[in-house]
């Protein structure tokens, strides 16, 4: 692993243009997301229909990503990102405008149309604008938008339902995510040169390179939706009502452990970041099954932090340097396909989970109590296929370099 990367910086303007596009991106998103399934459940959805509505967006973000792939690295990635924020910006709008599940279940699957390519389009932009040397502590520092986000986003959006109601609240979201899609126009990218005409093939889709780290994001990312998905009304459910806190303290140790799991990935190897971060990361969902307090819930935050926290940029990165630059649209869809299939099977199982384990105990919070515990067997899965292919994993990460 080479060390020589004094005097190289990721500060270029290019990167503090996405940087901002993003931090923007994301306040949308995690003032959104909590409230989004416990809005179903405010209308009466059971734990199953909740697990679903939280990860219906995956179906139409998968179905999107065969013609995503191909045309992230053939038409302008800052074009497709100001259409791709468009188009979620409506979905908010209808999100303001439901008094259903069923409505609010049609817009998450618009939501998925825009989800299935802002999040590739923002990486691969990131990564061309970073040196490859600094790639992992580059993406490292990339995701800090999204944690910084996700410090007040969740608690904003929580205090807003309860004052103004959930659909005002949804408004606001969709003036946020207008206005990341404002910013979005100042960002620069390289001149793109006639590469023949727009086809799709499979290369286009998916980088085989990637194929290995994404399919170990598909079990993380499993568990991980269970967060966002049902931390809300599981603390409800404990009594706990300053909740939201759970995700402001995850952030505040994110804004740690990012930088730092990347610069250990850069120097002294992904195994040395990653292994360590799995483990972390199945502790805090025993934490989080155990907790009925809210000093438990913040510790499991804190211990999130440098799990899931840690290994996730670290294989963003890993997706990014196994392929070239010309193919880095590939990589990021390769990446998100994985992201996206967990987000939507994790939630449906969780929550097929909380339910069964309710109907035969009465307790709703038992339901959820048994649902995070089961849901470190994922997180478990992915740290075995890791170590099993890590010479392997190692080799494709230091292919670019």
């Amino acid at each position: 692993m080479s060390n020589n990367t004094k005097g190289v910086t990721i500060w270029t303007p290019a990167f503090i243009n996405i940087f901002i596009v993003s931090f923007a991106l994301n306040m949308g998103q995690f003032m959104m997301n909590t409230l989004i399934p416990k809005y179903a459940n405010y209308l009466g959805a059971s734990a199953t229909i909740v697990g679903m509505v939280s990860s219906m967006f995956a179906i139409t973000a998968l179905a999107i990503r065969p013609v995503a792939g191909p045309a992230f690295d053939y038409f302008s990635k800052k074009r497709l990102l100001n259409l791709s924020i468009a188009v979620i910006t409506v979905a908010y709008i209808g999100y303001s405008l439901s008094s259903s599940v069923q409505m609010v279940m049609a817009c998450r699957l618009l939501h998925g149309v825009g989800m299935g390519c802002v999040y590739p389009l923002s990486l691969a932009i990131a990564s061309e604008s970073l040196p490859d040397e600094k790639m992992g502590s580059g993406i490292g520092i990339y995701s800090l938008a999204q944690a910084v986000s996700s410090a007040v986003g969740p608690s904003i959006g929580l205090s807003l339902s309860g004052a103004i109601g959930y659909n005002k609240t949804f408004a606001l979201g969709a003036v946020i995510m207008a206005l990341a899609g404002v910013l979005s126009f100042g960002l620069k990218e390289p001149a793109r040169t006639a590469q023949g005409k727009f086809h799709i093939s499979v290369d286009k889709i998916i980088a085989k390179e990637a194929l290995l780290p994404a399919f170990i994001m598909v079990f993380l990312a499993m568990s991980y939706s269970c967060i966002n998905s049902f931390m809300a009304i599981y603390g409800a459910e404990r009594g706990v009502s300053q909740i939201g806190l759970f995700f402001t303290v995850y952030a505040i140790f994110l804004m740690m452990s990012r930088p730092l799991s990347g610069t250990i990935s850069d120097r002294f190897g992904l195994d040395k970041s990653i292994i360590p971060a799995c483990l972390c990361f199945a502790l805090s969902f025993f934490l989080i099954s155990i907790a009925d307090s809210l000093p438990i819930f913040l510790a499991a935050g804190a211990v999130s932090a440098f799990g899931y926290g840690a290994c996730q940029p670290a294989i963003q990165a890993l997706c990014m340097k196994c392929v070239p630059k010309e193919r880095r649209g590939a990589g990021a869809n390769t990446n998100y396909f994985g992201v996206d299939t967990g987000n939507l099977l994790g939630p449906v199982i969780a929550g097929r989970i909380a339910e069964s384990v309710q109907a035969s105990t009465g307790n709703a919070a038992a339901g959820y109590s048994a649902m995070y515990r089961y849901m470190i067997i994922p997180i478990l899965i992915g740290l075995v296929l890791f170590i099993v292919n890590r010479k392997k994993l190692i080799g494709l990460g230091a292919r670019e370099e």
